[in-house]
């Protein structure tokens, strides 16, 4: 799955650690999903597309070759 967490966390001036706090998870979580290592559960993509004012389908998406 891809996201466009890291982009929308740097149009806010936000660092990982402050988008973790924000959101209560660790530095190292937002960390492993902008990397595309880890998929959130459907909560935290929530919380995320949430806060960003954004819906989860804008936040993570697919492509067609994902599905290879």
């Amino acid at each position: 799955m891809q996201n466009n967490v890291r982009k929308f966390r740097e149009q806010l001036g936000l660092t990982q650690k402050q988008l973790g706090e924000l959101v209560v998870v660790s530095r190292q979580a937002i960390n492993a999903i902008e990397t595309g290592k880890f998929d959130p559960s459907i909560w935290l993509a929530y919380d995320l597309a949430r806060f960003f004012g954004v819906s989860i389908d804008t936040l993570f998406f697919f492509k067609e070759e994902d599905r290879r």
